[in-house]
């Protein structure tokens, strides 16, 4: 939708004239009523959900962020709640629940049906990390001694949300999964022909405890639209969608990217906007303040070298350009090798052949990059005033080793860190960015002014 359209819906809304836009509403996807809604009052939104049905407005509601889920939550009745909350999906309702605080989970149970006030407690008991936590309720089974046709009534009889339907799970009568059926399947198959002899027994399925970002891989792996979920009896509990698993790696993928960026993570879903400053401030506060205290080394090396940064100034104006490019190459080699074990392409055991491929790389960049310093140094020097004893091809071939040297260093600690958390059993994110940015200036104001001192036998 247009920005002029969404101001004119705000304006509407607040004039009172909610009804004006449910014509044009009832015509739109569900996550486009969310997004035109989204920007009203609770009021407001609770006056336009009234011309829908109670399927709508959970789908509706499902696709608000938590912050503005729990903030209607809040300021309606639990008895008008309800029906919202009951008909979203079980593991979107799950979702909400557990952000939800201990007084609010008990104020909104008593509202709801016995069926929906089991399930959900069920499925908030797994860890949201787990495929438990991530699973969904909302799927249809069926037995293997049945018909074709009395499958098809008791698949209609469950009847799961159509985005559900597309596999229909085959269990015995202790709800142990035997195989699974596709919905061509059934409606290719004869209707008295017996499940039995189009199920699909060798199938793909995933533990209730297991990680879910090893759920998601599972799914993008074998190319699935949904996974189930048993547990440790072989049971059918639930199942893992392809939304879920898109859900889960945005997720991992923005914790891991602020990992690597030294900001802490928190357990919350809420946008860059409806994050508070000060979450924002605890989020990178740590990281920041720990690093900068770990920088002071490179005060107390410069500080050991003042005397030779006084006999050669011309050191000093090229300090920066060294530890810049040592930073770009450890962070660049970070990235790359941190992307590599989040894809399952590589693992600590092959340290060896990683850091000598990184030395190989490492080197040619260094010689590029080392041609390119000397030359500049030449370029941007040759008026500069230097002791009679040294010439300034002497202090270019310095600085361009020096940093050759530091890109090679650098490059090396950017991939053999990630590799060391990993082996530890840490996120090799953690050791990324910021980090690897404070260690490789550190070691790089020591390979600086080793490597002139000497050749330069200061």
């Amino acid at each position: 939708m247009r920005s002029a359209e969404k101001e004119n819906w705000i304006v509407l809304a607040e004039k009172q004239k909610v009804r004006e836009l449910i014509p044009a509403l009832q015509k739109m996807p569900s996550v486009e009523i969310a997004e035109s809604l989204e920007q009203l009052e609770e009021a407001s939104i609770l006056a336009a959900f009234d011309y829908f049905e109670a399927e709508e407005q959970a789908k509706v509601f499902s696709h608000f962020d938590i912050a503005r889920q729990l903030s209607f939550f809040q300021q309606i009745s639990k008895k008008r709640f309800a029906p919202i909350f009951e008909n979203m999906a079980s593991d979107d309702r799950c979702d909400l629940y557990q952000h939800m605080s201990q007084d609010e989970q008990a104020a909104i149970l008593p509202y709801l049906s016995k069926e929906a006030r089991e399930d959900v407690i069920k499925l908030s008991a797994y860890p949201p990390e787990t495929a438990g936590g991530i699973m969904s309720t909302d799927f249809a089974t069926i037995l293997a001694s049945m018909t074709v046709d009395s499958a098809m009534a008791k698949v209609r009889r469950d009847s799961p949300s159509k985005k559900m339907i597309y596999y229909i799970y085959v269990v015995d009568h202790r709800m142990k999964m035997v195989g699974f059926v596709s919905l061509k399947d059934l409606i290719m198959a004869s209707p008295n022909q017996l499940i039995s002899e189009i199920l699909h027994d060798n199938f793909v399925y995933t533990a209730v405890d297991e990680d879910r970002e090893e759920v998601a891989k599972r799914i993008e792996d074998y190319d699935l639209l949904a996974l189930p979920v048993l547990n440790n009896a072989e049971q059918l509990v639930g199942i893992v969608t392809q939304d879920d698993a898109i859900e889960v790696i945005r997720a991992e993928h923005t914790e891991d990217m602020e990992k690597f960026m030294g900001i802490m993570t928190e357990s919350s879903d809420n946008d860059y906007i409806h994050t508070s400053s000060m979450q924002h401030f605890r989020k990178r506060v740590v990281w920041i303040v720990s690093l900068a205290a770990v920088g002071i080394l490179s005060g107390v090396i410069i500080h050991r070298f003042e005397s030779t940064l006084e006999a050669l100034i011309i050191l000093a104006l090229y300090m920066p350009m060294v530890a810049d490019t040592g930073g770009n190459s450890g962070s660049q080699a970070a990235t790359v090798i941190v992307r590599a074990l989040a894809l399952g392409q590589i693992n600590p055991k092959q340290w060896l052949k990683i850091v000598f491929k990184e030395f190989k790389i490492s080197s040619m960049l260094a010689v590029c990059l080392g041609v390119l310093a000397f030359l500049k140094v030449l370029f941007l020097s040759w008026e500069t005033s230097i002791p009679s004893e040294y010439t300034l091809t002497q202090l270019a071939f310095v600085i361009s080793l020096a940093l050759s040297l530091q890109v090679v260093s650098a490059t090396c600690i950017g991939a053999s860190l990630p590799l060391l958390v990993k082996k530890f059993g840490g996120d090799p994110a953690v050791a990324a960015s910021p980090a690897i940015t404070t260690v490789v200036d550190i070691t790089g104001l020591l390979i600086y002014f080793t490597v002139t001192i000497t050749l330069l036998g200061i």
